[in-house]
């Protein structure tokens, strides 16, 4: 007992790096897990951007007539954006 190293005040005080915690905290997924969860991901991204152009389709005399400064091109770019948002996060969860 006599023997044991107190810590001095300056190692104490010293904080821990970000990264060094988060892959303590971030733990293993069970192969199941990313499965499932890249598959909903990719499933979502994939529903998200069928419907969504569907959607578009059938309301696209509406939107021209609207004369709205967000035409049939800048919807359609926020659909496959949020899709392809989606689909990155299935892989990120399936290989990352």
């Amino acid at each position: 007992m006599a023997n044991d190293k107190v810590p001095s005040v300056g190692i104490l005080d010293k904080p821990e790096g970000l990264n060094d915690l988060l892959k303590e905290d971030r733990g293993e997924d069970c192969l199941g897990c990313r499965v499932v969860g890249g598959g909903a991901f990719l499933g979502l991204a994939a529903y998200s951007y069928f419907s969504g152009n569907s959607q578009l389709e059938r309301q696209r005399a509406t939107i021209l007539a609207s004369k709205s400064m967000f035409g049939m091109r800048s919807r359609k770019l926020g659909i496959a954006t949020t899709s392809l948002g989606l689909a990155w996060l299935g892989i990120w969860r399936l290989f990352l």
